[in-house]
């Protein structure tokens, strides 16, 4: 199949800016939705709109299978033991918060330590910075080399005794570079450490199997994978999620209430209180079927590869334009890529390369340690989905030529 036939499922591909025809590389932020998804979620609004779990009738019991045939289908997709073992939240941040919390109220003391990379999304570090506050508590940092990669070794001279807990995303949301994972979760399993893996961006780009991964948790956020906004999902290994208390209180996570004290209702409604995304948790279903049989066509695949060849080519190519997340191998590498240009703001950049009809992001990535720790202020992204071709990305490089020029 060929990104050009791929794209008349999207619907907004077909929009306009300025005049000119969307060139949209902005799908790490949020990826546009196939005409399926779209399809589910007026189904559900228009057919099946009711509160879950609570009344008995018709439109209740429709809307309730609906939500509970997605936990099943996010079970299999993930290769997760026990479909109790799915959660769903708003996105990964809140999945992030969740574990946090809870993990945190159930084990971590003062004195204790956690450790996040130095290339963490805000969302893997505020965090656990406000559970360090709450419980006194050390974060503990772990650097990168030159070229955006972590070292597994030097993870190994961070953890201490006092070590409770390890998180790690798959792949970083401005380097682009795919981090080795396994090799860290095997490195804290062996001195009994969990691990949270951030999955926001791997999981659009790699097939996850959460057993063989072995992680303890695992976060993502459905409007990266195509679905419908304000839906989440975390995976959490069974044994934590029984021992770590609710995150939230209200309807559908209690047992029983009464004012001389409340039991908690099973996994996973113990983590789902008050009135659930009912309308878009079901996009996730047609969201991760369209994914799945992109990443099984072999010619899909050869155009993402090539698209990242000829970017990774052309930004290093150039002498004012500085890429970060250079991969020492070309299948390290997903279709992301951040850049900064000597002599030229990256805003301005980005506005007039919008001007052109390319949609890219510009600032810091919700990622500002990172910044910092390479030296700037901010950077251009432009990330790719499937139905992004090679020739806008030639286009991208055309226009973004003469942006510098403009600005340099």
């Amino acid at each position: 199949m060929k990104a050009g036939e791929v794209r008349k499922e999207f619907p907004i591909l077909g929009k306009k800016v300025y005049g000119k025809p969307l060139v949209y590389l902005d799908n790490a932020a949020t990826a546009q939705k196939p005409l399926s998804v779209i399809r589910v979620w007026d189904e559900m609004n228009m057919d099946k709109n009711a509160n879950i779990h609570r009344a008995v009738h018709a439109l209740a019991s429709s809307a309730t299978e609906a939500y509970e045939k997605t936990r099943d289908r996010v079970r299999d997709f993930l290769h997760a033991r026990y479909r109790e073992e799915i959660i769903f939240t708003s996105g990964t941040t809140a999945s992030i918060n969740l574990v946090a919390y809870s993990f945190g109220e159930a084990f971590i003391k003062e004195g204790d330590e956690l450790i996040v990379s130095v290339e963490e999304h805000h969302s893997n570090i505020v965090p656990w910075q406000l559970l360090c506050q709450r419980k006194k508590a050390v974060l503990k940092v772990l650097e990168i080399d030159e070229k955006g990669y972590i070292s597994p070794e030097s993870l190994g001279k961070l953890i201490s005794q006092r070590t409770k807990i390890v998180a790690i995303s798959l792949i970083s949301n401005v380097l682009g570079i795919k981090n080795p994972v396994k090799e860290i979760i095997d490195i804290c399993h062996e001195k009994g450490i969990p691990v949270l893996v951030d999955g926001a961006q791997g999981v659009v780009h790699e097939k996850i199997d959460v057993q063989e991964l072995d992680c303890d948790f695992l976060a993502f956020s459905g409007h990266k994978i195509y679905a419908a906004t304000g839906t989440g999902v975390l995976y959490g290994k069974k044994k934590w999620l029984e021992e770590m208390p609710p995150y939230m209180g209200g309807g559908e996570m209690i047992g029983h209430v009464r004012f001389s004290g409340t039991t908690f209702a099973p996994l996973p409604q113990k983590f789902e209180a008050g009135t659930q995304n009912i309308s878009s948790v079901p996009t996730l279903i047609p969201a991760i079927d369209w994914m799945e049989s992109v990443r099984e066509d072999s010619e899909m695949i050869g155009q993402q590869q090539e698209i990242v060849r000829y970017l990774l080519d052309e930004l290093t190519a150039r002498p004012r334009v500085h890429l970060y997340g250079v991969p020492r191998r070309t299948q390290d590498k997903i279709g992301l890529f951040s850049f900064s240009v000597d002599g030229a703001h990256h805003e301005d950049i980005a506005l007039i390369l919008d001007k052109m009809g390319i949609a890219v992001r510009s600032g810091q990535m919700c990622a500002e340690p990172l910044m910092d720790y390479l030296g700037v202020t901010g950077m251009v992204r432009v990330s790719f989905a499937p139905y992004n071709t090679l020739e806008e990305a030639k286009l991208f490089i055309q226009c973004l030529d003469k942006a510098i020029a403009m600005l340099v």
